[in-house]
Order: C-alpha cells, then sequence, then structure tokens
C-alpha cells in the first residue's frame, strides 16, 4: 500500500493542475445539484419491529386518511389572571382562532376546546389540537407562519397563548460557537506548522470536502428522505476528521524535506507513510459509522452513511488534493523545524530534530518509559472516576420538556402541566384490533374498563372505532410526565394486559403514540448496543491487526477506547442528567441523556480514537522495524507523532466544542460528547496509557503468531517498500510515475 500511495502522491504533485479541476468540478457539480434540489426538513422517523411502529402501521390500513403520522400542535390558551376560559370574552377569542387554524389547505383537522372538553378543571387553561395532512418535515413554510400568526392575533386580544407540538419544528441553528471552534483549529494549525500558507492548506480542503459531501446530501436530501441533523452531523466530523488527516499529511511532508528531499519525493513519501495511516484511520471510521445500520433504525442508518461518504471524501482529499496544493505552494511550505518570516523566521537548523534541547513529545515519552506503572495506573484511575455517573445513565428521547424555555413549545408544555397534569403531554395512543374478536364492540369496552383499572391512569377516552368496526383508538392520559419512568412503566403495563385481554376476547392491543415510540426507540438501542460493540470492536481489530502486525496492540487499543468512551458518557451524565456546569454549556433543561447518545458514541468516537492510535503507534511500529528498541521506538514515535496529535486532538475538539452552541439539545449534547471523548482518549489514553502500556510489554508488544504473519498479507502502513526508492528524483515532465501508477 505504501508505494501504491507514494506514486499516487507524486503524481498528484506532478499533475497538480488536473487533480485540483477534478475536485473544483465536484465542488461546483454538488453545489450545483444541492442548489437545484428541493429544501429538505426533519426526517421522517420510523422504528421498524417495534410495537409502536406496527401500531402506526396499521392506523395507516385501517384508518384512510387519518395521518396517522400528519404533523400535529396543540395552541394552549391561559386566561389572564383573576379570569376563566369560559368567559364570553375569552370564548370569542378562541373561537375566532379556530376559524382562523381551520383557513389552510394542508390542515386536516381542529378542535375546538369548548366542544372537545379541553378546559382545565379550574378554568384557566384550554387548549386547540390541530392535525395536518402532512408530516411535520412536509409542511410549507406558508403554514407554519399560519399558524403563528393565529397564535399572536389571539395573544393581541389578551390572552396567552403558547403553541406546541411538532408542527413548528425548524433546522436547529448551531450558533457562532461553530465559527469559533473553525477560528481555534486556524489559531493551532499556525502555531504547529508556523507558517500560515502550511496551516490554510488543511482548512481549506477540509471545507472542501465538506462542502462537497454537505451539498450531496443536499441534493439527495428530498429523494432519500434525509433530514436537517444529517447533514450537521456530516459537516461535524467531516470538518475535523478533513483537517486532521491533512494535518498528518502535511506534517510528514514537511518533515520529509527537513531530511533533505526534493519536494516531489517528499509528498510521494508523505502520502506513502502519513497516507497509509490515513487510510486506515478513516477505514476504522467508515466502519463505525456504516456499522450503526446493524441498528435497523433508517434515520440512524441514514446519518451514518452520509457521515461514513463525508469521511471517505476526506481520505480521498488528503491523498490527492493536499500534494496537489503543495505543489502548487513550493518554497512557501518550508521543512519542519523552520518558520515563515511572518512568524518571526529565518533561522534553519541543519538537523532541527537534533539539535537543542528534546521537544515536549520526547521529553513526555521518556518520563512515561521510566514511570510506566505509575501513568498507568493514574490515568486509568483518573478515567474510572470520570466514569462514575454513567452507573446513574437514564436514556430517553427529548420531547417539548426538554426545549430550553425561551421557546413557544417549552412554555405550552408547561401550561399544559399545569391546567392537566404532567401526563397529559405524553398521551397514549391503545389501537385495538378486533378484525379477529366474534364481538368488536364489547372488545372495545372491555379494553378501557381494564385500562382504567391501572395504576398511573388518569383517563381513558371512549373508544373511536373505524368506518368498518373492527379496530378502534383509544387515548390514555398517564398521571406522569412523558419522560419518567413511571410511564414507561404503564406503557408495559398496558401491554401485559393487553396479551390478558387478547385470550379472552381475541383482540389485539398496540400501544403507541411519541411516548410509547420513544419508549421502544429506546428500548431498541439498548438491545442493539451490544451486537454492535461487538461488530464495530471486531472488525476494527482485525483491520489493526493487519496494520500493526500484532495481537496486544490492538487489543490495548480496543481497551483503551472503551475507557474513554465510559469516562465521557459519565461526564454526559453529570452535566446534561445531574446538571453539573449546565449553565456555562447552556442547558436550560436537565434530564433523560438521549437515547441514541451510548450508540452513537461509542460508533463515532471509536473510529475517531483509531486515528491518534494509527498514526502514533504506526511511528513506533515503523522506528521498531528499522531496528530501533522497543522503549526507544515509543520514544521516538513521540518525538515524530506528539506535536501532531495533539495539535489534530485540539483542532478536533474545538470543532467538535462548536456545535454545543446548537439550538437542538440533540447536537449540543453530541457536541459536547464528542469534544470530551477526544479530549480523554486522545489526552489520557492515546498519549499516557498507550505509551505506559508499550513499555511495560516492551518487545511482547509486537508479538504475532508465525502461522498468522505468514497468513496476513503485508500492507506495509510503516512504508518499508519505500526504502527501494531512496535517491530517486523526479524529472519534471516526465511521465514514469504516471505509468507506474497504472501497473501498480
Amino acid at each position: 500500500m505504501a508505494t501504491f500511495l507514494y506514486k499516487l502522491g507524486r503524481l498528484a504533485f506532478r499533475r497538480r493542475h488536473f487533480v485540483a479541476l477534478i475536485w473544483v468540478a465536484l465542488l461546483t457539480l454538488a453545489g450545483v445539484g444541492a442548489a437545484s434540489a428541493p429544501a429538505a426538513g426533519n426526517t421522517s422517523f420510523s422504528v421498524p419491529g417495534t410495537e409502536a411502529q406496527k401500531a402506526f402501521d396499521l392506523l395507516e390500513q385501517r384508518f384512510p386518511g387519518m395521518s396517522a403520522d400528519g404533523a400535529t400542535a396543540r395552541v394552549v390558551f391561559k386566561a389572564p389572571s383573576g379570569e376563566k376560559m369560559t368567559a364570553a370574552a375569552n370564548k370569542k377569542i378562541v373561537k375566532k382562532t379556530v376559524a382562523e387554524l381551520k383557513d389552510g389547505s394542508e390542515v386536516a383537522s381542529v378542535a375546538d376546546p369548548y366542544q372537545a372538553r379541553a378546559v382545565s378543571k379550574n378554568g384557566t387553561v384550554a387548549y386547540a389540537s390541530v392535525k395536518y395532512k402532512v408530516s411535520g418535515m412536509e409542511l410549507k413554510d406558508s403554514t407554519r407562519e399560519a399558524l403563528k400568526e393565529a397564535a399572536q392575533d389571539a395573544r393581541d386580544a389578551g390572552l396567552t397563548v403558547e403553541v406546541g407540538g411538532d408542527a413548528l419544528n425548524t433546522t436547529p441553528e448551531t450558533g457562532a460557537t461553530e465559527v469559533i471552534g473553525i477560528a481555534i483549529a486556524a489559531v493551532v494549525l499556525v502555531i504547529t506548522f508556523g507558517s500560515l500558507l502550511a496551516a490554510g492548506l488543511p482548512l481549506v480542503t477540509a471545507l472542501i470536502g465538506v462542502g462537497i459531501g454537505v451539498s450531496t446530501i443536499a441534493a439527495l436530501a428530498s429523494a432519500l428522505d434525509l433530514g436537517s441533523t444529517t447533514s450537521t452531523l456530516a459537516s461535524m466530523i467531516g470538518l475535523a476528521v478533513g483537517i486532521d488527516y491533512a494535518l498528518f499529511i502535511v506534517s510528514r511532508y514537511r518533515a520529509e524535506l527537513a531530511e533533505g528531499r526534493e519536494r516531489e519525493e517528499a509528498a510521494g513519501r508523505a502520502a506513502g507513510t502519513a497516507g497509509s495511516a490515513v487510510v486506515f484511520a478513516g477505514l476504522t471510521v467508515v466502519i463505525a459509522l456504516v456499522g450503526l445500520s446493524v441498528v435497523n433504525i433508517p434515520m440512524l442508518t441514514k446519518m451514518g452513511v452520509a457521515a461514513a461518504g463525508t469521511v471517505a471524501i476526506a481520505v480521498l482529499i488528503a491523498l490527492t488534493l493536499i500534494p496537489a496544493l503543495l505543489g502548487y505552494a513550493g518554497r512557501k511550505v518550508r521543512p519542519a523545524g523552520e518558520k515563515s518570516k511572518l512568524l518571526g523566521g529565518g533561522r534553519t537548523p541543519k538537523h532541527p530534530h537534533k539539535a537543542g534541547r528534546p521537544n515536549m513529545g520526547t521529553r513526555w515519552a521518556s518520563f512515561v518509559v521510566r514511570r510506566p506503572v505509575a501513568v498507568l495506573l493514574l490515568g486509568v484511575v483518573g478515567l474510572g472516576a470520570a466514569a462514575v455517573p454513567a452507573a446513574s445513565l437514564e436514556l430517553g428521547l427529548p420531547d417539548d420538556g426538554s426545549q430550553p424555555t425561551s421557546t413557544t413549545q417549552r412554555r405550552a408544555y408547561d401550561l399544559l402541566s399545569e391546567g392537566f397534569g404532567p401526563g397529559f403531554n405524553g398521551p397514549l395512543m391503545l389501537v385495538v384490533d378486533a378484525k379477529d374478536s366474534d364481538h368488536p364492540k364489547a372488545a372495545f369496552k372491555e379494553v378501557g374498563k381494564e385500562i382504567k383499572g391501572l395504576k398511573d391512569v388518569v383517563t381513558v377516552t371512549p373508544a373511536v372505532p373505524n368506518k368498518a368496526g373492527d379496530t378502534a383508538t383509544i387515548t390514555v392520559i398517564p398521571k406522569s410526565k412523558p419522560s419518567s419512568t413511571t410511564t414507561e412503566d404503564l406503557v408495559h403495563a398496558i401491554r401485559d394486559k393487553g396479551t390478558e385481554i387478547k385470550a379472552d376476547t381475541d383482540a389485539q392491543v398496540l400501544v403507541t403514540g411519541s411516548t410509547a415510540m420513544n419508549i421502544d426507540t429506546s428500548q431498541k438501542l439498548n438491545d442493539a448496543l451490544v451486537p454492535y460493540l461487538a461488530l464495530v470492536v471486531g472488525l476494527a481489530f482485525l483491520l489493526l491487526i493487519l496494520v500493526f502486525r500484532s495481537i496486544l496492540v490492538p487489543l490495548k487499543a480496543a481497551l483503551g477506547f472503551l475507557l474513554s468512551v465510559l469516562a465521557a458518557l459519565g461526564a454526559v451524565v453529570a452535566v446534561f442528567q445531574w446538571g453539573w456546569l449546565s449553565g456555562l454549556m447552556g442547558v436550560e433543561q436537565t434530564g433523560p441523556i438521549m437515547s441514541m447518545m451510548p450508540i452513537f458514541m461509542v460508533g463515532v468516537v471509536f473510529g475517531l480514537a483509531m486515528d491518534y492510535e494509527v498514526f502514533l503507534v504506526t511511528r513506533m511500529r515503523e522506528a521498531y522495524v528499522h531496528g530501533e528498541k522497543p522503549s526507544q521506538a515509543v520514544v521516538t514515535g513521540f518525538r515524530h507523532g506528539a506535536r501532531v496529535v495533539t495539535a489534530a486532538a485540539v483542532i478536533m475538539i474545538a470543532v467538535f466544542s462548536g456545535f454545543i452552541g446548537s439550538s437542538e439539545s440533540m447536537i449540543k449534547m453530541i457536541g459536547f460528547g464528542l469534544a470530551i471523548a477526544v479530549f480523554f482518549d486522545a489526552f489520557v489514553v492515546r498519549m499516557a496509557i498507550v505509551p505506559a502500556v508499550l513499555a511495560l510489554l516492551g518487545k511482547k508488544a509486537w508479538w504475532l503468531p508465525k502461522w498468522l504473519d505468514r497468513a496476513l498479507p503485508n500492507v506495509d502502513v510503516e512504508g518499508e517498500g519505500l526504502r527501494a526508492h531512496d535517491g530517486d528524483r523526479p524529472r519534471d515532465g516526465d511521465a514514469d510515475a504516471d505509468r507506474e501508477l497504472v501497473h501498480a
């Protein structure tokens, strides 16, 4: 592989005009596609195989035109202090608002509060339920504006009016902190390279890669039902890995220049060595993201595949566009150890890696090699302490109760809780399938009677049958809020009771609604976590055996990753569930952790953690293969790689932290979780635990059974095959490298 990538890097360097033209054309094509495609909204959500989804599917069959997945809104009214909603003046305002709400082509129905008995017992709060023919993703902007205007007219008339439901869901905003994250990345790159131009290359290429990836997602969003969260995730991960991969290549290029190689040769060697690490690091990220499909939740699968595509683009750009741009830059990108004149350069050490005092990476690695047990214990105990809150992890999916108090959805949620009780925000819909029953009407009544007797039930509405009379819907209002464990217990109790009812009446009872769907989704994600972990870690373990030709190094990499993920989950629980530093993070409402967070963090963080593992340890492997002792190889790996890995980690943390400013709680939590996980993994696991373990293992770290060594193909990540090219000097206009690549 190293030889092939070496030839590819030289080809890209020499044919830079052609390579640059291809990438500009791809960016233009993706941009045109995105501009001409219909705008994407929030992706439709389904969870195949769950009871809640089966009930939704049954509703579509038995209640045609009901729009079971149609958007909903609750317009909540509160009377002025000392007044009642039943007062004539207030009734008039509500009646007028209901009439306004009915005026729209996408409106299916509007329930008058006074006819639907939607007025609280104390008379201070009422609500009008609005049902739409299309999903929240498909609602026109004009329909949303009409809803807002109707609510505002009622406010102007003197009532307190708030709107809840999914009809107002919009694309989340990330805020200025995302730009700050990119700015921090730029500063880190300038400090790392000592050159504005060298620092700019990773940023430019990462933005080109993200531009192509996100534009392609936007172009396909309508056809493939990709939501706004998909593109946000792709840009988050694509930007982080795009900068990192380019950073690895440019850093190795400057190191090769410092050893006296000509620029085309240096570009080829950078692609052959650091490029090999980039390919395998990218593969682990892609495996982790595509592996999310095993959960069998379409939205999660689409998010993972889209992000994986963006990562693949980042790898291709690092291997081709970076060498091409280095060709354009010429002497403006200086050898390692030199700074540009603008940043105080001018002195050029003959051997920068040998002159003067050893760099920070060398000094740190030497310290760890001398004190491996102390460093290992400190790292493991520290991560263990950070992981303690993870034992209290409570999972759920966000609802309007998790929105910031500044939003109308949250205020509507609070008003409904105040007027009707907390469980009113999470009604359960029962779908009673009595097609096989001899007495459907009697079965419907029996279901209502049995459910009323359950604990934690406030209200059970009369059954509403379909035209055929073989299926009915019943609404159950719990006492507790939607995200509580009490409501989850009630859902399970209803399903247990449904088994008894079916035995007596031959009628099947299915529980659905947003609350039941959230519970089923959380359970499905929990059940999928272990198989997913086994699949992703197993595949990556095999890949790393191929890269490092060792059993213990990949095993250590996997165990270190588990430590960092558990510590990161502990930090997420401490902030978003316990409320520690919640004000600093802009978390207005604490509560259960998003149910897809653990499995999502496992996928993304595993892939990203392997970036540092591959880049850092391949330099150690390279030194060991070239004859250094195991302990010295650790120090050599840190001398060449610690500065780059540190810069890469700081950049990735800065990029992910930028998404903490998002108005969407899911994006905020993902941004924080990934940022803290990268911090733990890069600075505690890879920079402390990894060298300590390798120092303790010595030669055993690189042990591989002879039979396995013979069976594994030699991918030559450390660039051993490039020794044959020592002394090669490219000739301008020579086409030999092109022919070599074709025959490789």
